[in-house]
């Protein structure tokens, strides 16, 4: 059952997980019908029931006979959340005293497409104010798919301007929030090599890479209403 696997991620013990979905199945009952119900031997279900009150999961509800219901689904999941977030708070702090910012002027080396694109859509996700990017019209797609609402995109294709790429790979900036940005090299189709970048939060490489994606936007605007003019 895939909802005793996750209780069991969530720190209950193979028979405790089994036998609060039993009682949630059941509603209330005695110790051997939990044991029928969950397919845990009759030796072992006192313990394990016990160990449910202890965590809060169960109560007893009679004495004779002896019952047990179980603390809501509902309240259960409320719970959960409270105790994740709270984890998930503390180790934010803890971990951003163990590793500080980095430094503005460090440069990070990627290298494979995967971990590339892992981390554009990492600085896209996490974007408060602006994401302006440039290249692959795929994955201009994508990232904007994941920018987060209320976050303004700029995005433009880097064809019919100077190339920042070597012959058989193709180019991809990003620049978020004025503080982060990559310079990516894809590979082309039947080129050999391994895709490779940069990650820095070096303001200087990131207004830079914010200029020319503007520009590219301009070149772009013109080469329409060209297009337009012609039109007509």
């Amino acid at each position: 059952m895939s909802a005793v696997i996750h209780l069991q991620a969530l720190g209950l013990t193979e028979y405790e997980a089994r036998a609060y979905t039993a009682l949630l199945a059941l509603g209330r009952a005695v110790p051997a019908r939990v044991a029928r119900q969950a397919g845990i031997p009759r030796p072992k279900i006192y313990e394990t029931l016990e160990r449910l009150e202890g965590r809060g999961l169960a109560t007893k509800v009679g004495q004779n006979p002896l019952e047990y219901a179980p603390l809501s689904a509902r309240e259960y999941l409320a719970r959960a959340r409270r105790s994740f977030d709270d984890r998930l708070g503390a180790l934010d702090r803890d971990l951003s005293r163990l590793a500080p910012d980095p430094a503005p002027e460090a440069v990070y080396h990627l290298y494979g497409e995967a971990a590339i694109t892992a981390i554009c859509e990492d600085l896209t996700l996490n974007a408060r104010a602006s994401v302006i990017m440039a290249g692959s019209a795929a994955l201009l797609e994508r990232l904007e798919r994941l920018t987060p609402r209320g976050v303004k995109v700029s995005q433009a294709s880097l064809v019919g301007l100077p190339s920042v790429a070597a012959a058989g790979q193709s180019a991809f900036l990003l620049a978020r929030d004025g503080e982060a940005a990559i310079i990516a090299h894809f590979i082309e189709d039947g080129e050999i090599g391994e895709a490779h970048g940069v990650h820095t939060h070096n303001p200087v490489i990131v207004h830079l890479i914010e200029g020319y994606v503007h520009l590219a936007e301009q070149h772009q605007g013109r080469a329409k209403k060209s297009k337009d003019v012609q039109k007509e």
